[in-house]
């Protein structure tokens, strides 16, 4: 048993006037009657001050003083353990990065979060409680419907740090938790963007307050032969010019100042020798995360091609004077396995070179499949294309009804006639290579890269055969599927470690990069109250006091007035 307003026990001090009313009496002058019947029109005057006296109604003032008792209890909030643990509430917090801003004033804006959700728990006496942080996949922090302890507990381990997102779909599954009865409270650090708009029963509240702020809007690394090529983006969000000072941390470490203006930005590339990990660092702000950034070596990965017998003096001697200039290719060696094979028609090479049958010339127009990767940056314009036979797979690049290029199972047919053509004198010809050479190198085991922001998906391929795991800030978690996989975007920020049967195989670093978080000139305090009540008919009563203490005190008074009202 529990009281939610404690206070209302002081109404049991209304029992002291009413017991002193009942000992009160009010002394009657003595009147000398001729017979008993006179005695029904005594006069009710008093004729002297009050006295103390016995009381003789002991049934009326039991039934007055339970029905203080009973009006106590109502006031005073009464509930029993069952009853307060079906009061819940729903906390949606805004999980984003800017959710981590220390304003210069006040308190951090998490910490705000912390004790708004505390105090709504107390002003509505919940005993159970949900947390939703929102995200670009909403999440459950504690629930669905925990105790509102251990809610505020799990609460006191939040980080928010996610990309810049909808706060919508989070509060829908707030809603859908809440189940039509409980309030709905989305907790956010500034308004909402024009166009957004929240379900009817969810109350918003802001709690951030606009600040200065210098952020990376960009970091990428590209290790060359023996040097790392480091390139970062600084942006102001601050309302007057400041100079920065940049600190890079690795082999050599350097400090670069730059000034920068209100709302500009200003790029640093810097080389360093050596293949260690390298940081970078701006001041302490407002938002102390997106000026920190830690770049991975990122060396170009090497690919292994190898050229099948059967090509043609003229098809050998194009594919040789491209791989003799393309970045990262080495030719395999006799006893390893390549990454790309080259060969004539038939061959079972990756890549086959050749036209059979009756020979045809183009000189357009081509059809090319869009958004094929094989065929980015490559332009047709100007070539003569000598081709022959279709080929079998799927059409890439046609001319009329003849299949230039097709892809079946991986493997890519150029229907090419080169002693007859032009292209290999093209620009067409290195980029279609290159996206060639470019695809063998995403094939290999690990992650495309090894730099990733806020928000992004992350493309790793993996090997059948083994048990993969991605281990990071957060914990370890399977890598389902062989070959090329897309994981969701990954949170926290930090280094992400992809693992074979237990073995590291790569790396990769996610920053906290997102320039819509890191602009905080717009956060600010606002509250939008829900425009609809949650529950409906009875289920509204779920958040009420119980209603039992008021009909015992109808009852009672009935009661008292029909026992006083009968004549003596």
């Amino acid at each position: 048993m529990s009281f939610g307003f404690p206070l209302g026990l002081l109404s049991l001090l209304s029992l002291a006037p009413i017991l002193a009313a009942y000992f009160l009496r009010r002394r009657q002058k003595p009147r000398t009657v001729s017979a008993v019947f006179l005695w029904r029109t005594k006069s009710q005057r008093a004729q002297a001050g009050p006295r103390l006296q016995r009381f003789s109604r002991e049934a009326s003032i039991l039934l007055e003083a339970l029905a203080v008792v009973a009006a106590a209890l109502f006031l005073s909030d009464l509930r029993f353990g069952r009853t307060v643990e079906q009061r819940h509430l729903v906390l949606v917090v805004d999980g984003s990065l800017s959710m981590a801003a220390r304003p210069p004033t006040g308190k951090p804006v998490a910490e705000r979060v912390r004790l708004e959700a505390a105090r709504l728990v107390e002003r509505e006496r919940v005993g159970l409680l949900t947390v939703v942080e929102s995200g670009v996949h909403p999440r459950v922090l504690a629930g669905p419907q925990v105790e509102a302890t251990r809610a505020l507990a799990a609460l006191e381990k939040w980080r928010p740090q996610g990309p810049a997102h909808d706060l919508v779909p989070a509060a829908q599954l707030g809603k859908e938790l809440a189940g039509g009865e409980a309030k709905v409270h989305l907790l956010t650090d500034g308004p909402l963007p024009a166009g957004a708009a929240l379900p009817p029963e969810v109350e918003l509240t802001a709690l951030g307050q606009p600040a200065d702020n210098l952020a990376l809007v960009s970091a990428q690394r590209r290790d060359e032969g023996e040097l790392a090529v480091v390139t970062v983006r600084v942006a102001s969000y601050c309302g007057s010019s400041r100079e920065v000072a940049v600190r890079f941390e690795g082999p050599s470490p350097r400090l670069e100042t730059i000034r920068l203006e209100p709302g500009a930005t200003a790029a640093i590339r810097l080389s360093f020798p050596g293949a260690g990990p390298i940081s970078v660092a701006l001041p302490d702000d407002a938002l102390i995360e997106d000026g920190r950034a830690r770049l991975l070596p990122s060396p170009v990965q090497k690919v292994r091609v190898r050229l099948l017998s059967g090509l043609s003096a003229a098809e050998a001697a194009a594919v040789r004077r491209f791989l003799e200039v393309a970045p990262g290719v080495l030719p395999a060696q006799p006893d390893s396995g390549a990454d790309l094979t080259l060969g004539p028609e038939g061959s079972g090479a990756t890549v086959q070179l050749g036209a059979k049958g009756a020979l045809k010339s183009f000189v357009g127009p081509f059809f090319t499949q869009k958004h094929h990767p094989l065929l980015e940056d490559v332009g047709l314009s100007g070539v003569l294309w000598t081709a022959g036979d279709n080929p079998n797979g799927r059409p890439v690049v046609t001319a009329g009804d003849t299949v230039l290029i097709s892809e079946e199972e991986g493997a890519l047919r150029l229907n090419l006639e080169l002693s007859r053509s032009n292209v290999q004198r093209t620009a067409a010809w290195p980029v279609l290579l290159g996206n060639a050479v470019r695809r063998a190198r995403l094939s290999s085991p690990g992650f495309q890269k090894r730099q990733l922001t806020l928000g992004e998906e992350v493309p790793v391929v993996t090997e059948p055969g083994g048990s993969y795991t991605l281990e990071g800030p957060s914990g370890a978690r399977a890598v389902l599927g062989a070959g090329a996989v897309t994981l969701p975007p990954l949170s926290p920020p930090g280094t992400y470690r992809l693992l074979r049967d237990g073995e590291e195989v790569d790396a990769l670093e996610v920053l906290a990069i997102d320039p819509r978080e890191s602009d905080l000139r717009d956060r600010g305090a606002a509250r939008l109250p829900a425009k609809a009540a949650a529950g409906i008919g009875l289920a509204a009563l779920a958040d009420r006091r119980a209603v039992w203490p008021l009909v015992l005190l109808l009852v009672l008074l009935l009661a008292d007035f029909s026992l006083t009202a009968r004549e003596r």
